[in-house]
């Protein structure tokens, strides 16, 4: 029998999309030889996981899960929003959210090394489309809420010291509407605020002021921006003349952290230009 290493099967799962041990296997019977290996994999029931992997997955839905004090979320994508509707799809990303839960961290490697890989791999070839659980969040807190809108596109956690878990919910439907970036503007990075004090003080002085004012209006211009993406500053969206922090402290409480997830943020689509497809088809290329 072949010696396949580690790294051989590696390789075939990032090309194929299958299970690691169904790469393994044909590792083995290929002698080693990846091509050899992949043609047996097209010709066998491989063949759709197979040719779909490759495929982006931006769509998809999220799941939350909250109990005992901790909360967790995950994003599951799939290729179509067709597909992010399927009930089997739906049912896999109630298994995925339920063992992410019961998981001690958040390596969705290990998460999936579980036995998900094997039902994820099924699924992609019975559905059509490339399936992937793309991430794994938890935030802890004595008093952890969540939220996820209508549609499964964005789910957020929120975790409160004091308050109750309906204030947790209402902090993040705020957080899944408004989308701050931090909860106090301390906890912006320096280089961030170093960027935009940068462009501030390039389009003030077009205005020709002195360099005094120049400056106070760059002040006032990055305590705007700080307080626009802290959520403790922001209008809270139930009633813009309260801030929720001021909200959260009517209640006795502290927001301790946030998790934002929206389905295929941060992913580059593949712009499919259809027409050329179906003429690039048409001629036989």
């Amino acid at each position: 029998m072949a010696d396949i290493s580690a790294a051989q099967v590696k390789a075939l799962r990032e090309r194929t999309g299958l299970g690691m041990m169904e790469c393994k296997k044909a590792l083995v019977e290929a002698a080693g030889d990846m091509e050899l290996a992949i043609d047996n994999l097209r010709k066998s029931s491989g063949l759709k996981a197979a040719k779909k992997a490759g495929r982006v997955a931006a769509d998809g839905v999220v799941r939350v899960a909250v109990g005992h004090g901790q909360g967790t979320l995950i994003e599951v994508n799939s290729e179509t929003d067709f597909v992010a509707r399927d009930d089997n799809f739906s049912a896999f990303a109630d298994q995925v959210i339920g063992a992410a839960a019961a998981l001690d961290g958040t390596d969705v490697a290990t998460l999936m090394a579980g036995g998900l890989e094997d039902v994820r791999s099924a699924l992609v070839q019975k559905i059509g489309e490339n399936i992937s659980v793309r991430r794994i969040a938890k935030l802890a807190g004595p008093v952890v809420g969540s939220y996820v809108h209508s549609n499964q596109k964005i789910g957020v956690l929120v975790a409160l010291d004091g308050g109750s878990q309906d204030l947790a919910k209402d902090i993040a439907m705020h957080v899944a509407a408004v989308n701050p970036m931090v909860v106090h503007g301390d906890d912006v990075a320096a280089d961030v605020v170093e960027k935009e004090r940068e462009i501030f003080v390039a389009q003030a002085a077009e205005s020709g002021k002195p360099a005094e004012i120049i400056e106070k209006m760059v002040v006032g211009r990055i305590r705007k921006f700080l307080s626009e993406i802290s959520l403790v500053e922001q209008p809270f969206v139930k009633n813009p003349d309260q801030t929720v922090g001021q909200l959260v402290a009517q209640q006795g409480a502290k927001v301790i952290g946030f998790v934002r997830y929206e389905v295929g943020e941060g992913i580059e689509k593949e712009e499919v230009d259809f027409a050329a497809e179906v003429m690039a088809q048409a001629r036989g290329q």
